[in-house]
């Protein structure tokens, strides 16, 4: 993700500056954030069946990330593709066609929800051509 839009970067203040992908792999405050978005999106999937606890989560995030940390909403756009990049590449037998579509759907739902957040919270930002 940060090797490819460093741009993404500039909300992380512990690690910002780093060039090196291997100390970026390394860092334990990066490390922490992805545990964070995966046990996030973990959260979200063991929920399915609950959507007002899906929506309350995601809620959270896009609340957090619009208020707190003012991340464009279209850095969770490309994460979603990251993630599906890396889903793909490193599980290849098990990432089917008919996974990499539920996934899709799934980060689409996501995307969906999180700016539904910041929209609610104001952020005039949110651009139609991203969803």
């Amino acid at each position: 993700f940060f090797v490819n839009f460093p741009s993404a970067k500039q909300y992380f203040s512990q690690f910002q500056d780093m060039e090196d992908p291997e100390e970026m792999e390394q860092s334990s405050q990066l490390r922490q954030h992805a545990c964070r978005v995966m046990n996030a999106i973990n959260t979200v999937v063991e929920n399915l069946n609950d959507p007002e606890k899906v929506s309350s989560v995601l809620a959270l995030v896009g609340k957090a990330h619009a208020i707190k940390h003012k991340v464009e909403p279209i850095y969770f756009k490309i994460l979603s593709g990251v993630i599906l990049e890396v889903l793909s590449e490193d599980f290849p037998d098990f990432f089917t066609a008919e996974v990499q579509l539920v996934w899709t759907k799934l980060m689409g739902a996501l995307y969906w929800h999180v700016t539904g957040a910041y929209t609610e919270v104001g952020w005039l930002q949110v651009s139609s051509s991203a969803v």
